[in-house]
């Protein structure tokens, strides 16, 4: 049965994310524990988010399931419902109705593989998960290649994570911004050319990528160049989701609906869906 009551939760902890303040990220916790204990999710998965009297909004889930005592969602503010949430402050109550979707193989296709990691932008929320989620069952996975990039440091998730990151030998980490900055002395370049010169190898391996459209376009010509292929490639896709059930078919391209086949595609799959992807 389709259960469309979502969950109460309590925001225990508000970050923000970003120098313009349009991205936060908000800690939530469980008012109820046989509630809390009924939540599974694997990373790549999305929730519905509900603010009381606006309505909801499918967010990507940005904790792991190796952190069961809270959930993470980095909201950008960009309509009403997200525009009420970020208005909200800790201790309010609100809604979450999920697990929703298919997350990434992470148990399944991509155990014992290599895996490389390349986001843009704010959608580098549902790969925060995943790198968690690698990192804690590290023995089960060979190299971890990270590669993510945003407009400008300023815009840069998870900063402090990403600094931790840095200082493991077991993780591989690019982090890049679009054009040189004041203060800034790491990588600069777009996306798909730090991809391109990092190379990383096929053998044995699979990519998630997930960021805006053009930077997907754009990342997969020197993946393929260095002999990857489509079913090594994985790429998580948002498309006017509403219903995040398959029931309003809102998200529908072609013959899949983004919130119930996906979000979370191999690129094999994307090129058999209409030109829009």
């Amino acid at each position: 049965m389709i259960s469309y009551l979502p969950y109460p939760v309590r925001i225990d902890d508000i970050v923000v994310e970003t120098e313009d303040g349009n991205l936060k990220t908000f800690k939530l916790v469980f008012e109820d524990e046989a509630q809390k204990l009924a939540w599974r999710h694997v990373p790549g998965q999305f929730a519905m988010l509900s603010v009381a009297g606006q309505g909801e909004i499918p967010i990507g889930i940005a904790s792991s399931p190796t952190e069961p005592d809270h959930l993470l969602f980095t909201v950008s503010r960009a309509g009403k419902v997200t525009t009420a949430l970020h208005q909200m402050h800790a201790g309010e109550r609100m809604g979450v109705r999920g697990p929703l979707g298919n997350g990434f193989p992470i148990t399944t296709d991509m155990k014992g593989k290599n895996i490389v990691i390349i986001a843009g932008g704010f959608a580098v929320t549902t790969l925060r998960a995943t790198l968690i989620y690698l990192l804690a069952h590290r023995q089960d996975y060979g190299t971890i290649t990270f590669i993510y990039g945003a407009r400008t440091p300023g815009m840069l998730l998870y900063r402090e994570e990403l600094k931790q990151w840095a200082e493991r030998s077991d993780v591989d980490l690019h982090v890049t911004i679009d054009r040189e900055a004041p203060g800034w002395d790491g990588l600069v370049g777009f996306v798909p050319t730090i991809a391109g010169q990092v190379a990383p190898s096929p053998d044995n391996s699979v990519a998630l990528i997930c960021g805006p459209p053009i930077m997907i376009k754009f990342t997969m010509p020197p993946l393929e160049k260095i002999g990857w292929t489509n079913d090594q490639v994985y790429l998580s896709l948002e498309n006017r989701m509403k219903c995040g059930q398959g029931v309003c078919c809102h998200c529908n391209v072609g013959p899949k609906l983004v919130c119930k086949d996906g979000p979370v595609f191999t690129r094999t799959q994307v090129n058999k869906l209409p030109v829009e992807y």
